[in-house]
């Protein structure tokens, strides 16, 4: 699965609200053993916000979670374009949700609230322990909450709990070398697609060095080809340290 957060607010991007989603989905994910594939944070634009949508569509592993932009004001767009892009049908009518908003706010559902319960076709409804003003879900893969955090994080949590706390276990070996990444590209090259690669080149003192770090779900194979890379260093006599995870 490849898990993607969308953070729209052109308020966050202008400075005058901070995001605090991709800290919290990231360590949500963190629990269960994922990790985010991609994170994006973009202004309230049409174009851009059906762009990024369809972007992550056409990724048949995608897992999608959209902060903000489903309210009833001007510049809350998410619903009808995620109408758009993931169901290619105009809004219609929740009725359920319909209800809870005349139920919430009376009177002051209209004119303008009421528009809340207007969702793309088929979704399945979140849970709003705030104020019960809830999010959507798609196909049980991309979710739309809103921006508030206090709202938006028990829903995200939710949704994780229930449909993504079953991952394999990943396991990571990181060493930290007096040298350069040159030294090490060849192994690399070596790699199996199903190992990740991570190698953080930095100088200290002007000296070059390395943090590489390699992780996968094969317990076996990740301490096989960590071993290359110690054995490589032995060789060319290059100190090193191996790092706890």
């Amino acid at each position: 699965m490849n898990f993607y957060t969308v953070i729209i607010g052109t308020e966050i991007l202008n400075g005058r609200r901070e995001d605090k989603h991709f800290t919290f989905v990231k360590n949500e994910l963190a629990k269960y053993g994922h990790e985010l594939f991609a994170s994006f944070i973009i202004k309230d634009d049409v174009a851009l916000i059906t762009r990024t949508y369809e972007m992550i569509k056409e990724d048949k592993d995608a897992i999608l979670f959209s902060f903000g932009g489903i309210g009833s004001t001007p510049d809350d767009l998410t619903r009808e374009i995620a109408s758009k892009v993931f169901r290619n049908s105009p809004l219609k009518t929740h009725i359920k949700f319909k209800k809870d908003i005349e139920k919430q706010f009376g009177d002051g559902a209209y004119p303008h609230r009421i528009h809340m319960a207007d969702l793309p076709p088929n979704v399945e409804l979140l849970f709003n322990p705030v104020n019960n003003m809830s999010g959507f879900s798609l196909d049980n893969r991309f979710f739309f909450v809103p921006g508030f955090p206090s709202m938006a994080h028990p829903m995200i949590q939710d949704v994780i709990k229930k449909y993504f706390s079953k991952a394999k276990k990943k396991y990571r070996k990181t060493l930290f070398a007096n040298t350069s990444e040159e030294t090490l590209i060849s192994l690399m090259q070596q790699l199996p697609k199903t190992i990740e690669l991570s190698s953080l080149p930095m100088f200290i003192d002007g000296k070059p060095n390395v943090e590489l770090s390699l992780s996968g779900t094969d317990q076996e194979e990740i301490e096989k080809y960590f071993q290359n890379f110690i054995d490589k260093l032995k060789s060319l006599k290059i100190s090193y340290n191996t790092k706890p995870n």
